[in-house]
């Protein structure tokens, strides 16, 4: 028995003769396979196990930013990736029958482990972007007060109606859900989720000053509008990031 290392990353290539008979455990982090086209395989999660034998991986990579680390088990002594020679463990019953178990992929989860952690991970991005879209609300509305307060009308040339305080938290509110559920899907299916996720983001909020810009509104409107666009984006951005770096380490 012995213990993969794979900085935030890494990429260790497969070596045919080195895994044979070899079976694998994540016991921290996530890992992710490369096929032999070289396109991004499954990521496993902590207590993923695998046996690569038959299934074309060439590599294991390490998609986060935190050190994963794999436990691997084969019947016989080897040499590790790094050329220590260790004893090794015989492979016991129970990795017999995670072996037996094994679907065409070469990939078994742990006893309902992999997707119960995958679920919590996920669960607590959205209580996290829940928590963050209301703080981006309300901050959001109190900035569209005080500009009130300082004499802005935003008014809209369009119908000659003004913004009312509320339309500012409805429309707040939306489009954080809507940057809420990017976060969920890139972590549920991106390798790089935090920053695929911020360029998404940051994209987005820049295509949001179209609008304010093309009102027509005066001065003193467009530039609040434009702060207020700032506002939310300044809240969610780097607390989704946050949220998504933590949960892919």
């Amino acid at each position: 028995m012995w213990t993969l290392a794979l900085r935030g990353g890494a990429r260790v290539a497969v070596v045919a003769a080195e895994w044979r008979d070899a079976f694998g455990v994540v016991t921290r982090g996530r890992v992710q396979l490369e096929l032999r086209d070289g396109e991004p395989g499954p990521v496993l999660g902590r207590e993923a196990g695998f046996w690569l034998r038959g299934t074309g991986v060439r590599a294991l990579r390490n998609p986060g930013r935190r050190t994963a680390r794999v436990r691997i088990v084969t019947p016989r002594a080897r040499t590790s990736h790094a050329s220590q020679h260790i004893p090794y463990a015989p492979v016991t019953e129970r990795w017999r029958k995670d072996m037996n178990r094994m679907n065409d992929t070469g990939v078994v989860e742990g006893p309902a482990s992999g997707q119960t952690s995958r679920t919590h991970r996920l669960r607590g991005l959205a209580v996290t972007g829940v928590i963050a879209t209301l703080a981006a609300m309300v901050a959001t509305t109190l900035a569209a007060a005080l500009a009130q307060a300082v004499g802005v009308d935003f008014e809209v040339p369009d119908g000659g109606e003004t913004i009312p305080l509320p339309g500012f938290a409805v429309v707040t509110g939306f489009f954080s859900v809507v940057g809420v559920v990017i976060a969920v899907a890139l972590l549920r299916w991106s390798a790089r989720p935090a920053k695929r996720f911020v360029w998404t983001a940051v994209s987005l909020a820049a295509i949001s000053f179209v609008p304010p810009l093309l009102s027509g509104a005066n001065t003193a409107t467009t530039t609040a509008l434009l702060g207020l666009h700032l506002v939310p984006a300044a809240v969610m951005i780097p607390t989704l990031a946050r949220g998504l770096r933590t949960r892919t380490d």
